[in-house]
């Protein structure tokens, strides 16, 4: 989550300080079918070259059944900007059970009136009139197709039986059996998905079921009957990829360590998680970042993360939520938010964040409601924060290819999740877009951070200071010896000639590195109990980079 070239400004690659690393392997615009699996990647089934999904969530699946926003932007422009303007590569599209066991053959008309929406029906009129006499099913097949034109993939997300907002512990939607999740039902519907998007190239997964939760969940009946739907999906279409989703509003598949699944779809299985801070105490990550980072990470590592990393049987898994108030004001969210992306990164997930909406036709009773976690604003005009492209860039480019040749050196770059960007070619040491790091060969903790091809390395001075770029013979000594530090082992820490730890850090207001005392950390390179400060400006992280040469 390419076949564009970019043209960058001539470089003298003799210098030292201007050796660039270009991830060149950008997934906008890419788009293959049908795709497969290998090992913990999603690959081109006819190359076998991996394929990432960067998606973004646009939500079908409440009440009027078609995709929000069709009353605020024309599709085509929607799906320009999904692309050219955010620079996703996959949309996770979501639907309704009902929308194909019980309403197929309501139109789009029908449904807004069914509502009393006649202010959005007017809407729906000027921004797209071809879908109004359209079906539900139709209108949402005329986006996927429109998708589908602007090589954009699609996910199709199995999100609510009945059509409504997501996800009440108590709701009847929430696992088998409960009032508005009948699973024979499902299942069906399941099918007809499956059916009529088969031979359809911008369909290149579906997903089965959106946070399983609530009171009746238990892992017997998750293995009954999503392994009855994952099969029912893989005979009528088995072109595309089957997405398992776990129990516990998709926070936990644990039981797949001792349990594995009893069918085979033939290298189409991925699973799911979400990684949400909703819940989580505000003052641990206010006072206690480095550590709460750590808990958190370790908790989505171990309940989901693990499938990535099993011995001789590692699986795809798909981060198909995660989201945060856009708008920046909620402190919280925004250092969750920092702490995920070094994960993303540093994993290189496949992944889909939530959401596009800037505003909801219907949602909780409430007639064209804003929502703030959106990459569009209210209108649906522009971005609700520029930003959030910016940050999000890095972990949108194939950071680990997957290839079947012969590995490449162990190299790096040093990622700045706050930012969103990487340290650059210059010999000041700045940030720049991660597509023009510096390349970087750290064989060990403890040991030197080298420019990559070149006899030169990393190398504190003082205190306030920049780092400068040694020659090989300063490259063992202790101010050239690198360690990763603290509970979240996002700081990077060496050594003044006075002996005193100091870190890497991004200055705010010129984007150059610099050494500083380590925030929240003691004297021995520990968290603090109690931190005022926020350490992410000092996140510097090392992210391996395998790469594929063209």
């Amino acid at each position: 989550m390419t076949s564009s070239v970019h043209i960058l400004p001539s470089l003298n690659m003799s210098s030292p300080f201007t050796y660039v690393f270009i991830l060149h392997l950008f997934v906008l615009h890419s788009h293959s079918f049908p795709l497969s699996t290998s090992s913990r990647w999603i690959v081109d089934e006819n190359t076998g070259d991996r394929v990432k999904l960067a998606c973004v969530n646009w939500p079908g699946h409440l009440h009027v059944m078609i995709p929000e926003g069709l009353n605020k932007r024309p599709m085509k422009d929607i799906v320009s900007d999904i692309s050219h303007k955010m620079g996703f590569n996959c949309v996770r599209l979501t639907w309704a059970t009902y929308m194909y066991t019980r309403y197929s053959n309501l139109t789009v008309s029908e449904s807004l009136d069914r509502w009393n929406l006649t202010a959005t029906k007017e809407g729906v009129a000027r921004n797209n009139p071809e879908v109004l006499e359209m079906s539900i099913v139709e209108a949402q097949n005329a986006v996927v197709n429109a998708m589908g034109k602007g090589k954009i993939m699609v996910v199709l997300d199995n999100h609510i039986s009945l059509p409504e907002w997501c996800c009440g512990y108590n709701d009847g939607n929430g696992f088998f059996g409960d009032e508005y999740f009948d699973p024979d039902e499902w299942v069906r519907g399941l099918v007809v998905v499956a059916r009529c998007y088969k031979g359809n190239p911008s369909v290149v997964a579906m997903s089965m079921r959106n946070e399983l939760r609530g009171p009746r969940q238990n892992v017997t009946t998750w293995y009954e009957y999503m392994q009855q739907g994952g099969a029912a999906i893989h005979h009528e279409n088995p072109d595309i990829l089957v997405i398992f989703s776990g129990l516990s509003y998709d926070t936990n598949l644990g039981f797949l360590k001792t349990q594995p699944l009893s069918i085979s779809l033939d290298n189409k299985l991925v699973f799911e998680s979400h990684w949400y801070s909703f819940g989580q105490p505000y003052d641990k990550w206010i006072f206690q970042t480095n550590d709460y980072c750590a808990t958190v990470t370790k908790l989505f590592m171990d309940n989901s993360g693990f499938l990535l990393r099993m011995s001789g049987n590692a699986v795809p898994l798909f981060l198909s939520e995660f989201g945060l108030d856009q708008r920046g004001g909620n402190e919280m969210e925004n250092r969750y938010f920092v702490c995920l992306l070094a994960t993303v990164a540093e994993i290189d997930i496949d992944w889909a964040l939530w959401q596009l909406p800037g505003s909801y036709m219907l949602r909780e009773g409430k007639v064209d409601m804003e929502d703030v976690y959106g990459m569009y604003d209210f209108m649906w005009k522009k971005l609700r924060n520029s930003t959030m492209v910016d940050r999000l860039r890095f972990v949108q480019t194939m950071i680990q290819g997957y290839d079947h040749g012969p590995s490449n050196q162990a190299s790096y770059v040093l990622y700045h999740p706050l930012s969103g960007q990487c340290v650059g070619p210059s010999h000041h040491l700045s940030m720049t877009s991660c597509r023009h790091a510096s390349h970087w060969i750290h064989e060990q903790d403890g040991g030197s951070i080298q420019l990559m091809n070149t006899h030169h390395c990393l190398t504190a001075i003082r205190q306030g200071m920049s780092p400068i770029i040694s020659h090989l013979d300063n490259c063992s000594t202790p101010e050239s010896s690198w360690n990763v530090v603290s509970s979240s082992k996002h700081h990077l820490a060496s050594k003044d000639s006075q002996g005193n730890n100091l870190c890497l850090e991004v200055d705010a207001f010129t984007l150059k590195i610099v050494t500083n005392k380590c925030l929240c950390l003691g004297d021995d390179l520990r968290d603090v109990i109690k931190c005022d400060d926020n350490p992410q400006s000092q996140w510097l992280k090392l992210i391996p980079i395998s790469r594929i040469d063209q």
